[in-house]
């Protein structure tokens, strides 16, 4: 298959645990970047990665990348990109774009001449001066940095934190793709205990699971991809029945408590979705009943913070809690996540290490702790 030039893009501060991923998968030469890991492969890698790895956002496919000081480059530089050769002739052709910093600042105009190029293009091939756009769908992004224009094709559709096993999330769910980041940087091994005393929908819970029996992300769930016409299903099938073939039988050691009632059940509902239920003990009580003889866990929390004056008060209280567990827990790690930039006061102890992520658009801090 032809080479492609693939992009792993990623939440800011978690781009070295992709690279990791990456590298285990058999990836080198990568190059890492803010929001992103470039690395190459074919179709069959791009497919690959869909369905394993599990801290990025999306697999991107670079089909061009150029300078662009004005908008007749970037249609010019669009138009030497050979469109036709994969585009089928009823493409549905969705075009997206950013702008920073560029002297190409109106995004809606960027994506216009893109679109207007890549027609300019199929006309090449199909003689024809319209096009119906009725078949698969290629979600097309200008991404402009300064002068330089970057064009992509987007291989997974739906973002790869949406893994299909999450009916509903609590009010402000945790990404699944941050949560297997930070269960990937707490180096958890299967043999320690890991817990989440305040699991709200089980999302830490849940990717902890999926990543003990090794079970592919992505194994069950649709990619835009799958529908392109020059990727044989086969491909798919393979990389599905290699995945499967790999899940292991091993049975953590997990534990799941909560005593919101409401995300609880719906924890439990997620865990027998994502098919790891048999793998977590879960428990409905508060995080000060949370108690245990063992030594050597881990434990990864996403406490609620607050919006409102009562709920912070709340919500430190809960920091405090935490805090008291920690010095109760003999030789255990604490990640806490959390936006709250005083988190360490009401913990009553300064974080070995302090990690600067987001979920989604929410700046947040990975307090970690030492066991």
């Amino acid at each position: 298959m032809a080479y492609l030039r693939l992009v792993a893009t990623s939440a800011f501060g978690i781009e070295s645990v992709i690279a990791r991923e990456l590298r285990d998968l058999g990836y080198n030469n990568l190059e890492t970047e803010n929001g992103k890991v470039t690395f190459s492969g074919d179709f069959t890698d791009a497919v690959r990665c869909n369905i394993h790895v599990r801290a990025a956002e999306r697999i991107l496919w670079e089909v061009a990348k150029f300078e662009a000081r004005d908008f007749e480059e970037l249609f010019q530089g669009t138009l030497r990109v050979r469109w036709e050769d994969f585009l089928p002739v009823n493409a549905k052709m969705h075009v997206i774009g950013k702008s920073i910093r560029s002297t190409l600042y109106s995004v809606p105009d960027c994506q216009s001449i893109v679109k207007k190029a890549v027609i300019e293009a199929m006309k090449r091939k199909y003689r024809k001066s319209w096009f119906e756009e009725d078949g698969p769908l290629f979600r097309i992004e200008i991404s402009l940095l300064k002068d330089t224009a970057s064009l992509t094709i987007d291989t997974s559709g739906a973002g790869l934190h949406k893994r299909g096993y999450r009916t509903s999330g609590g009010e402000a769910p945790l990404r699944e793709t941050l949560a297997a980041a930070i269960i990937q940087l707490s180096r958890w091994k299967i043999e320690k205990i890991f817990a989440d005393p305040l699991c709200g929908s089980g999302t830490f819970a849940i990717e902890a699971a999926l990543r003990a029996k090794n079970i592919a992300p992505g194994l069950n769930r649709a990619f835009i991809s799958e529908e392109w016409p020059f990727i044989p299903k086969k491909i798919w099938k393979t990389a599905r029945e290699k995945a499967r073939e790999m899940i292991s039988d091993t049975q953590p050691q997990i534990f799941a408590s909560d005593i919101d009632s409401r995300v609880f059940s719906k924890a439990r509902d997620n865990a027998a979705n994502a098919g790891v239920a048999d793998c977590i003990v879960f428990q409905k009580k508060p995080l000060s009943e949370f108690s245990t003889k063992k030594k050597n866990g881990v434990l990864i929390a996403n406490p609620p913070y607050g919006e409102r004056i009562g709920d912070i008060q709340d919500a430190e209280k809960i920091y405090r809690e935490l805090g008291i567990l920690y010095e109760k827990l003999d030789g255990w790690s604490f990640f806490i996540l959390t936006p709250h930039e005083d988190f360490e006061k009401h913990f009553g102890k300064k974080a070995d290490k302090n990690r600067k992520l987001y979920n989604g658009k929410i700046k947040c801090y990975l307090y970690q702790y030492s066991g």
